[in-house]
């Protein structure tokens, strides 16, 4: 699992990050530049936001990454349920020569952080928390530093509480599974950034503790919970929570790329991501994600907007918003762990939805989603 230091191309990738690989990775072969499954162009493509030559310069861009070993993995360009572009790239096994397609399950790292968030909000509409409760309220154990810290500081990153993936040991726990209890206690009396809602700083900390909450509050597993308010009702078959040995068809290997060609990943316990990154999910299955969030099914329309407002710079409820270079709102969350990283986009006013997985480590994903943001005029700059 990666430590948690923003990337220096966007300044926010917010992945579960670390600052080297692991030693004795498995040399895989060269990332092949042939492609996986066929697009699907349905229909003509919104005059807003894809003029009639932005699908061919897609193709370029996106080739061209793949040529150089930069990309593989699947991407989906929808406006609404309409599906104007879905294709998968290079190999969901190396090793086997399996290609990735539209239905390839990957990692999605902190892109999980919204779903976490919209459990939250649901969970505060069925009157079972607030938002602005302390969370010593559901915390008798919660120290003294921490009697300040809210909900809202939690998902919006202002607690303070420090990101243990950025502790000196992380590196040599993240092999190993842990209770959720026992994660918040690496963390539960380490001296806290800054005072709670003082400042803000991206803390996966914060996200586990959450679903340390959540699962408090309900009775229920955090793996649970988002299957049974969530995944299943939005009929999302092909996403879940991950394991390391649950057999589960169709999900991607995870690779680093290199000077030498393709590594295999380093180890993480899926224990470990929790509610801060522990789930994977397909294209398909995040479009349908996106639909049934910002088209109001999963939260109320209050709701909904207070996730997607920011509360410190432009981070709100487990996403970013920010203003592209035609002032439309941008909703977006990046998410990167052992062997994959992941985009996600959603642009209100078109109503255009960008899924970006990646089964390469780093910023395989976030370049290609620049890429085609850049085609489509929906660039965005991240506040530094």
């Amino acid at each position: 699992m990666h430590r948690g230091a923003a990337a220096a191309l966007t300044g926010r990738d917010f992945p579960l990050q670390r600052s080297r690989c692991k030693e004795m990775r498995r040399t895989a072969t060269q990332l092949p530049s042939a492609l996986g499954a066929i697009a699907l162009l349905i229909g003509a493509a919104h005059p807003a936001y894809a003029a009639k030559d932005d699908f061919p310069r897609v193709e370029k861009a996106l080739n061209a990454r793949v040529s150089k070993g930069e990309f593989m993995g699947a991407i989906l360009i929808a406006r609404g349920s309409q599906v104007i572009f879905s294709k998968g790239y290079g190999n969901a096994s190396v090793e086997w020569g399996i290609p990735n397609s539209p239905r390839t399950r990957f990692r999605i790292g902190s892109v999980t952080k919204q779903f976490t968030a919209a459990a939250t909000l649901m969970l505060a509409e069925r009157g079972r928390l607030k938002i602005d409760d302390l969370i010593s309220k559901y915390m008798p154990e919660a120290p003294p530093a921490w009697k300040s810290i809210s909900f809202l500081n939690l998902l919006t990153h202002t607690s303070g509480i420090p990101d243990l993936t950025t502790f000196s040991d992380f590196d040599a726990t993240e092999p190993f599974p842990a209770t959720p209890g026992q994660l918040v206690q690496r963390f539960l009396t380490r001296p806290l950034d800054f005072p709670p809602g003082s400042g803000f700083r991206y803390s996966n900390s914060g996200y586990i503790l959450l679903g340390y909450l959540l699962e408090k509050i309900t009775g229920q597993t955090y793996q649970q919970l988002i299957q049974k308010n969530i995944l299943d009702p939005l009929g999302m078959k092909d996403s879940g929570y991950d394991s390391n040995t649950r057999i589960i068809a169709r999900h991607a290997s995870g690779y680093v790329p290199g000077k030498q060609g393709l590594t295999v990943a380093g180890y993480v316990d899926m224990t470990i991501p929790f509610a801060a990154g522990g789930l994977y999910s397909t294209t398909e299955d995040l479009l349908r994600w996106q639909n049934a969030l910002y088209g109001g099914k999963l939260l109320t329309a209050e709701s909904l907007a207070r996730m997607t407002t920011p509360f410190k710079k432009d981070y709100a409820f487990g996403v970013a918003v920010d203003p592209d270079t035609g002032g439309n709102r941008v909703i977006w969350h990046d998410g990167s762990i052992e062997g994959f990283s992941a985009s996600i986009v959603y642009v209100p006013a078109d109503r255009l939805s960008v899924i970006v997985l990646s089964n390469l480590e780093g910023s395989s994903a976030r370049d290609a989603r620049a890429d085609i943001l850049a085609i489509t005029k929906h660039e965005f700059t991240v506040p530094k």
